[in-house]
């Protein structure tokens, strides 16, 4: 016992790298305070399970009172256990340590929250966007993961995402280019870029762990061009290195085409998912009356463009790793962090070695990216 908390101890082992990396989740990244709740939700699967205990452990010994659930695995199809959503709105902070995804807000998506003249479909996003809630969430981490890109030195972090957040910010356009045939251009202008740069301490603040990113939800409608990923892409069901680079043609915003092999049939499946989801929840009254239509729509929209910036991070067919990784940018296709292009999958893919040059409003440019060096 201490401070009146009891430890939650498995027969798991519960190594001196994992607690370190737990006790910097927990006191460098989210700076948990005495009394703070912390919910802390997970799955059966051993690594996010351990992990989590972890948390829960560190937590207790930096004086907050943590709550761990345990519900069975999500992909980005599935709904979320309804106690989860409920136990969200007694949290201070919120930990999702899931195997795969945290799961969909049944009750949300059928009746968004509405605030600033947005409409949010997720009890979670809302409490973040309320600033009730802080909050980090980590997607299919393992504990190798965790332990290796966790404990970094977060000052050099959180300039470099500053200052790819700045150039972003000023841009009118990001034009992409790289040696497996990307060429692409997005418009973001009047977008202002996101960034995860491991700092979850102010009310409504959150990301990923592991952390370093900094990413832009480009002008529904405004991209066009060719994208290859010759990284790793995400499925509905999983995330895999690519064999054989996958080519994806975009028109006036949206997918017209995808090829290539295994991979790009994976992918254009996952898209089909996506939209036949769409007309199938409306149906069944799992979203509101008209919104299927723009739901189907969105799973072909290029939601995302973000810059990998953690200098532990590499590609090993995780998703959460591999779009944190230096000398990589990746696309989302689907929902968008804007909320003015609601999809049923947010599905991210990587390209390696990219080139990024940004427009401004005046039409000088900025060499961001050089071959995946960052340009400072």
């Amino acid at each position: 016992m201490k401070d009146n908390q009891m430890y939650y101890h498995s027969f798991r082992t519960m190594t001196d790298e994992l607690i370190h990396a737990a006790q910097t989740a927990i006191r460098s990244s989210l700076k948990v305070s005495k009394g703070e709740r912390v919910l802390i939700i997970t799955n059966p699967a051993e690594d996010s399970l351990s992990i989590s205990e972890a948390l829960y452990d560190a937590t207790c010994e930096a004086g907050g009172t943590p709550v761990l659930m345990v519900q069975p695995a999500k992909t980005q199809l599935d709904f979320a256990e309804p106690s989860v959503i409920a136990a969200l709105h007694h949290a201070d902070i919120i930990i999702s340590m899931s195997y795969f995804k945290m799961g969909k807000d049944r009750e949300a998506i059928k009746h968004p929250y509405e605030i600033d003249d947005r409409r949010i479909d997720s009890t979670f996003h809302y409490l973040l966007a309320k600033k009730s809630v802080r909050s980090f969430w980590s997607p299919g981490a393992t504990r190798d993961m965790f332990i290796r890109t966790v404990p970094v030195d977060y000052l050099r972090m959180k300039e470099e995402v500053a200052f790819v957040k700045r150039a972003i910010d000023s841009a009118q356009t990001i034009h992409v280019t790289a040696p497996s045939g990307t060429d692409v251009t997005v418009g973001v202008a009047g977008r202002k870029a996101r960034t995860d740069d491991g700092d979850f301490s102010a009310p409504g603040s959150g990301g990923n762990l592991p952390a370093g990113e900094a990413f832009v939800s480009p002008v529904v409608g405004t991209t066009e061009g060719i994208i290859v990923f010759d990284g790793s892409i995400s499925t509905y069901s999983d995330d895999r290195i690519v064999k054989e680079p996958v080519r994806v043609k975009i028109e006036r915003g949206f997918i017209t085409r995808v090829e290539g092999g295994a991979e790009a049939d994976l992918l254009l499946a996952s898209i089909r998912q996506g939209e036949a989801n769409a007309e199938a929840f409306e149906r069944e009254g799992k979203i509101s009356t008209g919104q299927g239509k723009a739901y189907r729509k969105n799973a072909r929209n290029i939601g995302e463009l973000g810059i990998g910036l953690n200098p532990k991070a590499r590609i090993t067919g995780n998703m959460l790793e591999d779009e944190k990784a230096y000398n990589t940018c990746h696309f989302a296709i689907g929902s968008n962090y804007d909320d003015d292009a609601p999809a049923l999958i947010h599905l991210d893919c990587l390209v390696k070695e990219p080139t990024i040059v940004l427009t401004a409003t005046d039409g000088t440019e900025q060499i961001l990216l050089d071959r995946g060096e960052l340009v400072r």
